[in-house]
């Protein structure tokens, strides 16, 4: 979808919404699910109510754990694009991980201390002394996770990403 011209976003990436096929004798597939929220992904925001006008959508659409901090506090100037959808599997992949949302103790505060945790990237991870993932995997979490939507790969880099750490770890 982020290749599609013009490109759309799903703004609904979240484990609910990734459907798990196992085969016996295969690798498991993921599937992405629920394409109600889909639309085009690049969106010029040019005035203070077309920030809110999109807060509002985002607010309807889009689960607040898996929401991108611009979607939450969208600038009365900016570009928005089909990286609010990297931040979504940045939380995804995190939650598969440690099976609680990255900004979830935020939510037993109020949803404002999760808005706040989230525009303000305040990503904490589970404490122990042996993490049971390689600080690659941690690393890769972080590079989608970046407040910044200029700072977050797009897909393609994420793909690619993904290659080298199965090469390097599953080989």
């Amino acid at each position: 979808m982020h290749s599609f011209d013009p490109p759309y976003a799903h703004n609904d990436v979240k484990p609910g919404n990734v459907l798990i096929t196992r085969r016996k004798g295969q690798a498991p597939v993921a599937t992405l699910m629920d394409f109600g929220s889909a639309r085009p992904a690049r969106k010029q925001i040019r005035s203070h109510s077309e920030a809110l006008q999109l807060q509002e959508w985002a607010a309807e659409h889009c689960s607040a754990a898996y929401r991108a901090p611009e979607l939450w506090d969208c600038p009365s100037h900016a570009d928005i694009d089909e990286r609010t959808d990297i931040w979504s599997l940045g939380c995804t992949l995190y939650a598969i991980m440690f099976n609680v949302s990255p900004f979830e103790d935020a939510l037993g505060e109020s949803e404002g201390s999760l808005q706040l945790a989230i525009v303000n990237g305040q990503l904490k991870w589970p404490a122990g002394p042996n993490p049971p993932y390689p600080d690659e995997l941690r690393q890769f979490v972080i590079w989608m996770l970046q407040p910044q939507p200029a700072m977050r790969p797009h897909i393609g880099d994420v793909v690619l990403h993904v290659d080298k750490l199965i090469t390097k770890y599953l080989s």
